[in-house]
């Protein structure tokens, strides 16, 4: 609803949209670009709870650090698993935001994307978090509407829109008719769980003992989800399981490409079974308007051919598809003063009195 006293308060702060993400934190300030793309991950001293680093060098120190220093995700599957940790980091990444945008004497406004699963419990987390760490008022927008918004696709309209929102902890499909989700599947399967499953996979096959970091690596370089036309090889480094010492080891696509296999089914079920929970006037559409991928996971190359084949519905590429639900969150920043259809999607929640 309109509210005086937030309009004229925007003019002397920056509203912020933010997909706090398990992998990747974005942030996109109203009115300009993204200004912020980090790892969410922080470094932080077990004894003195003192933090070392947040984002990019935070990730680095991932196995790496000594004992007593620590560099840890505050969110798992999507949603806040250590609360004092994500506050800490969101704290810096809104002051970070500030920073890159001139003085600003109030605290801004949040839209915040969350995964569409999550519980009342883990709706308040992140919104406890928003505003400990500095913001006034914090809206919490449903990722896959969110990811359709930035995607472009015409989510206001009479008509079915269908988004596949791959990220680091959750999958989210959704179809969107008339700026709601009409049905929908959250699954906890997505780039963590299949950087997971290369590493049992080196383990098992290869007695080899890998980190998340070089899992990883070689998901980016020869993962797949349907058959390449060259397949390609790359090394594994890891430590022996038998010997203890360092092995290297040369591994194909068509391997990793099975060690994927369990997610890659999981996410396609997942596809499948919102087509099932679909109303047949919103089918009629996504038969021409086809499936919309975003999030990093839609990068795994095969994976719009796999999901065409097993659906037999065109799927495309969102444009930027890892920054698509922070743009997404941004656009919801230009509805805050408005009375917008849209804003029924959004849950704004207040600090208690």
């Amino acid at each position: 609803m309109f509210n005086p006293i937030d309009t004229i308060l925007g003019f002397f702060s920056y509203d912020i949209g933010i997909d706090l993400g398990t992998a990747n934190t974005l942030v996109m300030v109203k009115g300009k670009d993204i200004v912020i793309n980090e790892p969410s991950v922080v470094a932080i001293d077990k004894l003195t709870k003192k933090i070392h680093a947040i984002g990019f060098e935070a990730k680095q120190m991932v196995g790496r650090t000594p004992a007593r220093i620590v560099a840890i995700r505050p969110l798992r599957d999507g949603v806040i698993s250590d609360f004092d940790t994500t506050e800490r980091m969101l704290h810096y990444f809104i002051n970070k935001a500030h920073g890159r945008n001139g003085f600003s004497i109030h605290r801004p406004r949040l839209v915040v994307g969350i995964p569409s699963g999550v519980t009342e419990v883990e709706r308040r987390a992140v919104h406890d978090a928003a505003l400990n760490a500095g913001a006034r008022a914090c809206f919490l927008i449903e990722e896959p509407l969110a990811a359709a918004i930035g995607a472009g696709l015409p989510v206001r309209e009479a008509s079915g829109s269908m988004i596949v929102d791959i990220g680091g902890g959750t999958t989210e499909v959704a179809v969107i008719s008339l700026g709601g989700i009409v049905a929908s599947i959250s699954l906890r399967t997505a780039g963590d769980e299949m950087d997971q499953d290369i590493i049992d996979y080196a383990r098992q096959s290869h007695n080899l003992l890998v980190g998340e970091r070089t899992a990883e690596d070689i998901k980016m370089k020869i993962g797949s989800a349907y058959p390449l036309k060259e397949e390609r090889q790359a090394e594994l480094k890891g430590r022996d399981l038998v010997t203890g010492l360092p092995r290297v080891v040369t591994i194909s696509s068509i391997e990793i490409r099975d060690a994927l296999s369990g997610s890659i089914n999981a996410i396609v079920n997942a596809v499948r079974s919102t087509i099932e929970l679909t109303p047949p006037e919103l089918i009629a559409d996504l038969i021409g308007r086809g499936i919309v991928l975003a999030g990093g996971g839609a990068l795994l190359e095969g994976l719009d051919q796999r999901i065409s084949h097993d659906t037999h519905f065109p799927v495309t590429i969102a444009d930027d598809p890892l920054s698509c639900v922070v743009r997404g969150t941004a656009e919801m920043l230009k509805n805050l003063d408005k009375d917008s259809p849209l804003l029924a999607s959004l849950s704004q929640r207040k600090p208690p009195r």
